[in-house]
């Protein structure tokens, strides 16, 4: 008869193991939804031509995009704290490729706000439960098991330039169209994690809470969480302004084709993407607070230089940033969730909703700047932003952090 200290033993173990297997395929799907959702602002050049669209009308789209799942974020983290839903997952998914077949099809501006929204409703769905899968399969390493989920999301924004400059440029907005099958086969591979995941929810102890514990929360944790999140938002405001505007840049400084700005963008992404992959392991040996701060801090000199180079120094400083800044990225979310482990899709949805909600106001702000005072003012006042990092020094450290919830 197998005793309750053998059980406990057996559970141990299992925590002790990171499933890669799982990890890989959540961040594969994690890839595969990022780039169903960066076709949006990889579309702006071409729906700007072809629908005369204004810089503030572009920033309301990305708005529209952005908004809905910020909001939903934290609540669908919040609801399935109380009740895990695993086979939300798929559903996600199909409601992405709902609105990628509307956002490809349509031809009025009203249609494009409404299709990008449910664009919005399946990232929402989509992100808390996907880093809980990440979580859950972790074991000790966490720093390098939401790196593995949180780079296959940047990778797939990443993309984004170069599905301007390959397909829709060639094709146009029905382009749009050829990524429906993507979410298809993204919806199939959740279906896969989803029971993987069931199975784990009887056995996981992080989901086995006491209502009492979600009331447990200091006002040092309080703290720290208001300053994790002020800090997504000097890093998304910045990441929105080169994503969604920095192409028009290059091309009005430049000179440059749409389609070369566009490769220039994917430099800035990729980068961010090494960042995101090599900033978690980073986190694990050298400490969660000292990459944050270094990550913040340390892309200031190159930002501030940014708007007054030549289109080579550009191009180099585009993918210095972009690694550096963005390296804090999953460190940020495991932060917030260890200041909060008992309930991990409530800060995950908090955390990465509030980035894709700060990159939508971003966008909103950013867009009425430029069309009011010029982009090449609005990027040198965007470019001081990550100074706002210094604010990490108020964090707890990581020796600290893990002593608060044994008090």
């Amino acid at each position: 008869m197998t005793t309750i200290a053998q059980k406990q033993n057996h559970t141990n173990q299992r925590e002790t193991k990171t499933a890669y297997k799982f990890l890989f395929i959540i961040g594969l799907c994690h890839l595969l939804n990022d780039t169903l959702q960066a076709v949006v602002p990889a579309m702006f050049p071409i729906l700007e031509k072809n629908l005369l669209l204004t810089y503030t009308q572009l920033g309301i789209i990305s708005f529209s995009l952005n908004i809905v799942s910020s909001i939903m974020q934290p609540i669908v983290g919040w609801q399935t704290d109380k009740k895990p839903m695993p086979y939300a997952l798929p559903i996600s998914m199909l409601s992405t490729m709902l609105g990628m077949i509307l956002f490809a099809t349509a031809n009025q501006y009203e249609m494009l706000i409404l299709s990008v929204i449910f664009i919005g409703i399946g990232s929402a769905i989509f992100h808390p439960e996907g880093s809980r899968v990440a979580y859950m399969a972790a074991g000790p390493r966490r720093g390098l098991a939401q790196s593995i989920y949180q780079v296959g999301g940047n990778i797939g924004q990443a993309l984004a330039p170069l599905i301007t400059a390959l397909v829709l440029l060639p094709l146009g907005q029905i382009g749009g169209l050829s990524f429906a099958p993507l979410a298809f086969i993204a919806a199939l591979l959740l279906l896969y994690i989803a029971r993987w995941y069931a199975s784990q929810i009887k056995q996981y102890p992080i989901l086995k809470k006491k209502k009492s514990d979600r009331l447990s929360i200091s006002r040092t944790v309080w703290i720290s969480l208001l300053i994790i999140l002020f800090l997504i938002f000097a890093r998304s405001w910045y990441i929105s302004a080169m994503t969604n505007f920095f192409a028009f840049y290059i091309m009005e400084q430049f000179h440059f084709s749409m389609k070369l700005a566009q490769f220039y963008i994917f430099a800035f992404l990729l980068a961010g993407a090494l960042g995101t992959f090599f900033g978690g392991p980073l986190a694990d040996r050298f400490g969660k607070k000292t990459i944050i701060l270094l990550s913040m801090v340390g892309a200031v000199p190159f930002t501030a230089l940014l708007p007054f180079t030549n289109p080579t120094v550009c191009f180099i400083l585009l993918f210095i940033i972009g690694f550096i800044l963005m390296a804090s990225f999953s460190v940020t979310v495991v932060y917030a969730q260890e200041l909060v482990p008992n309930m991990i899709g409530t800060m995950s949805g908090l955390t990465v909703g509030l980035a894709f909600g700060m990159g939508a106001i971003g966008s909103l702000v950013i867009g009425g700047l430029a069309d009011n005072f010029g982009l090449l003012p609005t990027i040198k006042f965007i470019s001081l932003l990550p100074i706002l990092g210094i604010l990490t020094i108020f964090l707890p450290s990581d020796t600290k952090l893990s002593k608060l919830h044994r008090q």
